[in-house]
């Protein structure tokens, strides 16, 4: 099973692909228009995380310019009625922060924005993922728990993230870019004793990520 690519980028072969030369092999790979926006220009060289299809006639790879695009994948896929084309044209519309925000919200109405998502899929989706979403969010809150280490309680550290977030997305930067970021600073201004009140946090994830 193949997990990663790393290679030169020779064409995008149709909308939703591209082919990758690996050591003289060339892969064709499926992606999402944001995956494809974050490849650089051809030919230079890639890298994408894969995930591997086995079929009866057919073994199809699936690439991911990050782990958060390519886990969504992985749950849209899990939805009875949700094919792998289905999956990634939904990541073609959809970032996977608004997929979460419109399971979280039950808002069907941002799900059928996705071609080919009419409202039954999308109830089914709203009602397949609502719990799987959660667990998530409790995925996260573990990684600033730790990173905290009990020196600010766990919903406020939480809500700190999610509000810097949001002002950081305001400002034109990708949550899959500026998360990390975020709960390194909170970490390190804990370990200086300086608190994490957001103003603080927002200033030097800014810092950061101008680096």
């Amino acid at each position: 099973m193949i997990g990663q690519l790393t290679g030169l980028l020779v064409e995008q072969v149709e909308a939703d692909r591209c082919l990758i030369d690996v050591n003289g092999v060339g892969y064709v790979v499926f992606v999402s228009n944001r995956t494809l926006s974050r490849l650089p220009r051809a030919p230079e060289v890639a890298r994408v995380l894969i995930e591997t299809i086995v079929r009866e006639d057919a073994i199809l790879l699936y690439g991911f310019a990050d782990s958060f695009e390519r886990d969504w994948f992985r749950l849209l896929t899990t939805v009875q009625g949700v094919g792998v084309r289905m999956a990634l044209s939904i990541l073609s519309t959809l970032s996977p922060d608004e997929i979460s925000t419109a399971i979280m919200t039950a808002d069907k109405a941002t799900l059928t924005r996705a071609p080919g998502v009419g409202a039954r899929l999308a109830v089914r989706i709203l009602t397949e993922l609502s719990s799987k979403v959660a667990s998530l969010s409790d995925q996260v809150v573990s990684v600033i728990a730790s990173e905290v280490k009990g020196k600010e309680s766990i919903p406020k550290t939480t809500q700190i993230l999610s509000d810097c977030l949001l002002a950081l997305e305001g400002l034109g930067f990708r949550r899959v870019e500026s998360q990390p970021v975020v709960v390194k600073v909170i970490k390190r201004l804990n370990e200086e004793g300086k608190g994490s009140e957001l103003d603080l946090v927002i200033r030097e994830s800014l810092k950061e990520l101008a680096r």
